[in-house]
Protein backbone atom coordinates (compact mmCIF):
# COMPACT_ATOMS: atom_id res chain seq x y z
CA UNK A 1 0.00 0.00 0.00
CA UNK A 2 2.94 2.36 0.56
CA UNK A 3 3.78 2.32 -3.15
CA UNK A 4 1.05 4.88 -3.84
CA UNK A 5 2.02 7.27 -1.06
CA UNK A 6 3.91 10.46 -1.85
CA UNK A 7 5.62 12.87 0.51
CA UNK A 8 3.56 15.77 -0.82
CA UNK A 9 0.44 13.94 0.39
CA UNK A 10 1.46 15.08 3.88
CA UNK A 11 1.93 18.75 3.10
CA UNK A 12 -0.07 21.53 4.72
CA UNK A 13 0.53 25.23 5.32
CA UNK A 14 1.64 25.89 8.89
CA UNK A 15 1.27 29.56 9.89
CA UNK A 16 4.41 30.57 11.76
CA UNK A 17 2.48 32.53 14.41
CA UNK A 18 0.82 29.29 15.57
CA UNK A 19 4.14 27.67 16.54
CA UNK A 20 4.12 28.12 20.32
CA UNK A 21 7.43 29.61 21.44
CA UNK A 22 6.65 29.69 25.16
CA UNK A 23 4.92 26.75 26.90
CA UNK A 24 1.54 27.38 28.50
CA UNK A 25 1.23 27.33 32.28
CA UNK A 26 0.02 25.26 34.00
CA UNK A 27 1.14 22.39 31.78
CA UNK A 28 -2.31 20.80 31.51
CA UNK A 29 -4.10 23.97 30.33
CA UNK A 30 -3.30 23.51 26.65
CA UNK A 31 -6.16 22.93 24.24
CA UNK A 32 -6.98 19.37 23.23
CA UNK A 33 -8.66 18.09 20.08
CA UNK A 34 -10.23 14.63 20.09
CA UNK A 35 -10.36 12.65 16.84
CA UNK A 36 -12.95 9.87 17.00
CA UNK A 37 -12.05 7.53 14.14
CA UNK A 38 -15.20 5.42 14.35
CA UNK A 39 -17.57 8.41 14.14
CA UNK A 40 -15.27 10.62 12.03
CA UNK A 41 -15.90 13.37 14.55
CA UNK A 42 -13.79 16.18 16.04
CA UNK A 43 -14.45 17.65 19.48
CA UNK A 44 -12.57 20.30 21.45
CA UNK A 45 -11.44 20.23 25.08
CA UNK A 46 -8.67 21.28 27.45
CA UNK A 47 -5.93 18.84 28.29
CA UNK A 48 -6.95 18.67 31.95
CA UNK A 49 -10.25 17.13 30.70
CA UNK A 50 -8.47 14.15 29.18
CA UNK A 51 -9.85 11.86 31.86
CA UNK A 52 -13.30 12.27 30.30
CA UNK A 53 -11.96 10.77 27.06
CA UNK A 54 -10.33 7.80 28.78
CA UNK A 55 -12.03 4.75 30.29
CA UNK A 56 -11.54 2.88 33.52
CA UNK A 57 -9.02 0.12 32.80
CA UNK A 58 -7.26 1.96 29.97
CA UNK A 59 -3.50 1.39 29.98
CA UNK A 60 -1.48 4.56 29.34
CA UNK A 61 2.02 3.93 27.96
CA UNK A 62 4.45 6.78 28.68
CA UNK A 63 8.05 7.28 27.56
CA UNK A 64 10.23 7.92 30.63
CA UNK A 65 13.26 9.12 28.68
CA UNK A 66 14.90 12.26 30.00
CA UNK A 67 16.53 14.92 27.82
CA UNK A 68 20.24 15.35 28.43
CA UNK A 69 21.85 18.80 28.11
CA UNK A 70 23.26 17.68 24.78
CA UNK A 71 24.25 21.08 23.33
CA UNK A 72 27.88 21.95 24.09
CA UNK A 73 29.50 25.28 23.16
CA UNK A 74 33.25 25.70 22.93
CA UNK A 75 36.25 26.53 20.75
CA UNK A 76 38.67 24.87 18.36
CA UNK A 77 41.94 24.31 20.22
CA UNK A 78 44.00 25.16 17.09
CA UNK A 79 42.32 28.43 16.07
CA UNK A 80 40.06 29.52 18.91
CA UNK A 81 37.07 29.56 16.55
CA UNK A 82 33.69 28.90 18.11
CA UNK A 83 32.11 25.44 17.77
CA UNK A 84 28.84 23.83 18.75
CA UNK A 85 28.52 20.11 19.47
CA UNK A 86 25.15 18.40 19.58
CA UNK A 87 25.30 14.94 21.16
CA UNK A 88 22.99 12.44 19.44
CA UNK A 89 23.71 9.22 21.33
CA UNK A 90 26.50 7.19 22.85
CA UNK A 91 28.09 4.69 20.46
CA UNK A 92 30.09 2.83 23.10
CA UNK A 93 32.43 3.67 25.96
CA UNK A 94 33.49 7.29 25.61
CA UNK A 95 32.52 7.52 21.91
CA UNK A 96 29.50 9.68 21.05
CA UNK A 97 27.81 10.32 17.72
CA UNK A 98 27.34 14.06 17.28
CA UNK A 99 26.45 16.88 14.95
CA UNK A 100 28.78 19.87 14.76
CA UNK A 101 28.87 23.48 13.63
CA UNK A 102 30.77 24.45 11.55
CA UNK A 103 30.74 20.84 10.40
CA UNK A 104 32.74 21.16 7.18
CA UNK A 105 35.68 22.94 8.77
CA UNK A 106 36.13 20.43 11.57
CA UNK A 107 38.29 17.50 10.54
CA UNK A 108 39.17 14.11 11.93
CA UNK A 109 41.77 14.61 14.64
CA UNK A 110 40.60 18.13 15.53
CA UNK A 111 40.59 18.99 19.22
CA UNK A 112 37.76 21.00 20.75
CA UNK A 113 38.02 22.86 24.03
CA UNK A 114 34.73 22.88 25.97
CA UNK A 115 34.95 24.28 29.47
CA UNK A 116 37.89 22.59 31.16
CA UNK A 117 37.70 19.51 28.92
CA UNK A 118 39.06 18.60 25.52
CA UNK A 119 37.18 16.52 22.95
CA UNK A 120 38.78 14.80 19.96
CA UNK A 121 37.00 14.15 16.66
CA UNK A 122 37.66 10.49 15.85
CA UNK A 123 35.56 10.02 12.70
CA UNK A 124 33.67 12.07 10.12
CA UNK A 125 30.73 10.50 8.25
CA UNK A 126 29.01 11.29 4.97
CA UNK A 127 25.65 11.80 6.71
CA UNK A 128 27.10 14.86 8.47
CA UNK A 129 27.62 13.20 11.83
CA UNK A 130 30.92 12.79 13.67
CA UNK A 131 32.20 10.36 16.28
CA UNK A 132 33.91 12.12 19.17
CA UNK A 133 35.89 10.90 22.16
CA UNK A 134 34.57 12.46 25.37
CA UNK A 135 36.59 11.20 28.31
CA UNK A 136 34.93 13.44 30.89
CA UNK A 137 31.17 12.93 30.71
CA UNK A 138 30.58 15.23 33.68
CA UNK A 139 31.07 17.91 31.02
CA UNK A 140 27.51 17.25 29.80
CA UNK A 141 25.92 18.41 33.04
CA UNK A 142 28.55 21.02 33.84
CA UNK A 143 28.47 22.84 30.50
CA UNK A 144 25.63 21.40 28.44
CA UNK A 145 22.41 23.15 27.42
CA UNK A 146 19.04 21.55 26.69
CA UNK A 147 18.63 21.39 22.90
CA UNK A 148 15.30 22.69 21.61
CA UNK A 149 13.57 21.73 18.35
CA UNK A 150 14.67 23.87 15.39
CA UNK A 151 11.28 25.61 15.20
CA UNK A 152 11.61 26.96 18.77
CA UNK A 153 13.48 30.26 18.66
CA UNK A 154 12.92 31.47 22.24
CA UNK A 155 15.41 30.45 24.92
CA UNK A 156 14.21 28.19 27.72
CA UNK A 157 14.45 29.78 31.18
CA UNK A 158 13.28 26.74 33.17
CA UNK A 159 15.23 23.71 31.92
CA UNK A 160 12.79 21.34 33.68
CA UNK A 161 9.94 22.66 31.55
CA UNK A 162 11.30 20.62 28.63
CA UNK A 163 11.17 17.41 30.69
CA UNK A 164 8.09 15.33 31.40
CA UNK A 165 7.15 15.03 35.07
CA UNK A 166 7.82 11.27 34.85
CA UNK A 167 11.18 11.48 33.06
CA UNK A 168 13.80 9.17 34.60
CA UNK A 169 16.31 7.69 32.17
CA UNK A 170 18.89 10.06 30.69
CA UNK A 171 19.46 9.73 26.96
CA UNK A 172 17.26 11.86 24.68
CA UNK A 173 18.39 14.78 22.56
CA UNK A 174 14.78 15.99 22.42
CA UNK A 175 11.76 15.62 24.67
CA UNK A 176 8.86 13.19 24.16
CA UNK A 177 6.67 16.28 23.84
CA UNK A 178 3.19 14.74 24.05
CA UNK A 179 3.86 13.96 27.70
CA UNK A 180 4.82 17.54 28.55
CA UNK A 181 1.13 18.33 29.15
CA UNK A 182 0.75 15.97 32.11
CA UNK A 183 1.09 17.19 35.68
CA UNK A 184 1.61 15.03 38.75
CA UNK A 185 -1.87 15.91 39.95
CA UNK A 186 -3.46 14.97 36.62
CA UNK A 187 -1.68 11.61 36.55
CA UNK A 188 -2.74 10.92 40.13
CA UNK A 189 -6.35 11.79 39.26
CA UNK A 190 -6.31 9.42 36.26
CA UNK A 191 -4.97 6.58 38.41
CA UNK A 192 -7.62 7.19 41.05
CA UNK A 193 -10.20 6.76 38.29
CA UNK A 194 -8.89 3.32 37.35
CA UNK A 195 -6.53 4.25 34.51
CA UNK A 196 -3.26 2.32 34.64
CA UNK A 197 0.12 3.76 33.68
CA UNK A 198 3.15 1.82 32.43
CA UNK A 199 6.53 3.04 31.21
CA UNK A 200 8.74 2.38 28.23
CA UNK A 201 11.98 4.09 27.22
CA UNK A 202 12.90 5.48 23.83
CA UNK A 203 15.81 7.91 23.57
CA UNK A 204 14.89 10.48 20.95
CA UNK A 205 17.42 11.60 18.37
CA UNK A 206 17.34 14.83 16.40
CA UNK A 207 16.54 12.94 13.19
CA UNK A 208 13.01 12.92 14.58
CA UNK A 209 12.73 16.49 13.25
CA UNK A 210 14.30 15.80 9.85
CA UNK A 211 11.67 16.33 7.13
CA UNK A 212 11.21 13.76 4.38
CA UNK A 213 12.81 15.25 1.26
CA UNK A 214 12.43 12.37 -1.22
CA UNK A 215 9.36 12.01 -3.43
CA UNK A 216 8.32 8.68 -1.96
CA UNK A 217 8.48 8.13 1.83
CA UNK A 218 9.53 4.52 1.30
CA UNK A 219 12.84 5.87 -0.07
CA UNK A 220 13.46 7.90 3.12
CA UNK A 221 16.11 6.49 5.44
CA UNK A 222 14.29 6.19 8.75
CA UNK A 223 16.27 6.98 11.89
CA UNK A 224 16.98 4.43 14.61
CA UNK A 225 16.46 5.17 18.30
CA UNK A 226 17.35 3.05 21.32
CA UNK A 227 14.36 1.59 23.19
CA UNK A 228 13.59 -0.59 26.20
CA UNK A 229 10.40 -2.48 27.04
CA UNK A 230 10.77 -4.20 30.41
CA UNK A 231 9.01 -7.19 31.97
CA UNK A 232 6.66 -5.10 34.09
CA UNK A 233 5.27 -3.19 31.11
CA UNK A 234 5.19 -6.35 28.97
CA UNK A 235 3.01 -7.99 31.62
CA UNK A 236 0.71 -4.95 31.80
CA UNK A 237 0.28 -5.02 28.02
CA UNK A 238 -0.46 -8.73 27.95
CA UNK A 239 -3.02 -8.35 30.74
CA UNK A 240 -4.74 -5.45 28.98
CA UNK A 241 -4.94 -7.39 25.72
CA UNK A 242 -6.28 -10.48 27.48
CA UNK A 243 -9.00 -8.43 29.22
CA UNK A 244 -9.92 -6.37 26.14
CA UNK A 245 -8.76 -3.10 27.70
CA UNK A 246 -7.47 -0.28 25.53
CA UNK A 247 -3.78 0.54 25.22
CA UNK A 248 -3.25 4.29 24.79
CA UNK A 249 0.22 5.55 23.84
CA UNK A 250 1.41 8.95 25.03
CA UNK A 251 3.36 10.19 22.04
CA UNK A 252 4.66 8.74 18.81
CA UNK A 253 7.76 7.51 20.67
CA UNK A 254 5.65 5.16 22.80
CA UNK A 255 3.85 4.00 19.66
CA UNK A 256 7.19 3.25 18.07
CA UNK A 257 8.35 1.15 21.02
CA UNK A 258 5.16 -0.93 21.15
CA UNK A 259 4.90 -1.54 17.42
CA UNK A 260 8.62 -2.37 17.17
CA UNK A 261 8.31 -4.82 20.08
CA UNK A 262 5.18 -6.34 18.54
CA UNK A 263 6.99 -6.87 15.21
CA UNK A 264 9.95 -8.49 16.97
CA UNK A 265 7.69 -10.80 18.99
CA UNK A 266 5.80 -11.78 15.84
CA UNK A 267 9.11 -12.58 14.16
CA UNK A 268 9.96 -14.78 17.16
CA UNK A 269 6.65 -16.60 16.75
CA UNK A 270 5.39 -15.31 20.11
CA UNK A 271 1.71 -14.49 20.62
CA UNK A 272 2.43 -12.48 23.79
CA UNK A 273 4.67 -9.48 24.34
CA UNK A 274 8.04 -10.21 25.93
CA UNK A 275 10.71 -7.76 27.18
CA UNK A 276 12.68 -6.21 24.33
CA UNK A 277 15.45 -3.66 23.88
CA UNK A 278 17.56 -2.47 20.99
CA UNK A 279 17.22 -0.06 18.10
CA UNK A 280 13.77 0.91 16.86
CA UNK A 281 13.88 1.37 13.08
CA UNK A 282 10.26 0.67 12.14
CA UNK A 283 8.89 3.23 9.67
CA UNK A 284 5.13 3.46 10.25
CA UNK A 285 3.30 4.62 7.13
CA UNK A 286 -0.34 4.44 6.02
CA UNK A 287 -1.08 0.79 5.39
CA UNK A 288 0.62 -0.27 8.62
CA UNK A 289 -1.51 -2.67 10.66
CA UNK A 290 -1.22 -1.68 14.32
CA UNK A 291 -0.68 -4.64 16.60
CA UNK A 292 -0.97 -3.11 20.06
CA UNK A 293 -2.08 0.52 19.92
CA UNK A 294 -5.73 1.50 20.41
CA UNK A 295 -5.25 5.23 20.91
CA UNK A 296 -2.59 7.94 20.72
CA UNK A 297 -2.13 11.17 22.65
CA UNK A 298 0.04 13.35 20.44
CA UNK A 299 1.06 16.90 19.62
CA UNK A 300 0.71 18.42 16.16
CA UNK A 301 3.59 17.64 13.80
CA UNK A 302 5.43 19.42 11.03
CA UNK A 303 4.40 19.06 7.37
CA UNK A 304 5.94 16.11 5.50
CA UNK A 305 7.41 14.65 8.71
CA UNK A 306 7.66 10.97 9.57
CA UNK A 307 5.61 11.73 12.70
CA UNK A 308 2.72 13.15 10.70
CA UNK A 309 2.89 10.03 8.53
CA UNK A 310 2.68 7.82 11.62
CA UNK A 311 -0.42 9.64 12.89
CA UNK A 312 -1.94 9.43 9.40
CA UNK A 313 -1.34 5.68 9.44
CA UNK A 314 -3.41 5.48 12.63
CA UNK A 315 -6.20 8.00 12.02
CA UNK A 316 -6.21 8.11 8.21
CA UNK A 317 -4.48 10.78 6.13
CA UNK A 318 -7.63 12.65 5.10
CA UNK A 319 -9.06 12.73 8.61
CA UNK A 320 -5.71 13.80 10.05
CA UNK A 321 -5.29 16.68 7.61
CA UNK A 322 -8.92 17.67 8.15
CA UNK A 323 -8.15 17.93 11.87
CA UNK A 324 -5.01 19.98 11.17
CA UNK A 325 -6.89 22.43 8.97
CA UNK A 326 -9.59 22.80 11.62
CA UNK A 327 -6.94 23.38 14.30
CA UNK A 328 -5.34 26.11 12.19
CA UNK A 329 -8.73 27.80 11.60
CA UNK A 330 -9.33 27.77 15.39
CA UNK A 331 -5.83 29.09 16.19
CA UNK A 332 -4.61 26.02 18.06
CA UNK A 333 -0.99 26.59 19.11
Amino acid sequence: MTNNIFTNDFEYTLPEHLIAQIPIEPRDHSRLMHLDRSLHKLTHHNFYDIGSLLREGDLLIVNNSRVIPARLLGNRAETGGTVEVLLLHREDGTRWRSLMKPGRRLRKGSILQIGDSRIEILEKHEDGTSIINMQDESLIHKAGLIPLPPYIKESLNDQERYQTVYSKKQGSAAAPTAGLHFTDNLLESLQQNGIKIAEVTLHIGLDTFRPVSVQSPKDHEIHSEYFELDASTSNEINEARKQGRRIICVGTTSVRVLEQAYALCQADGSTSITPKSGWANLFILPGHKFGLVDGIITNFHLPKSTLLMLISAFAGRDFTLEAYHKAISLNYR
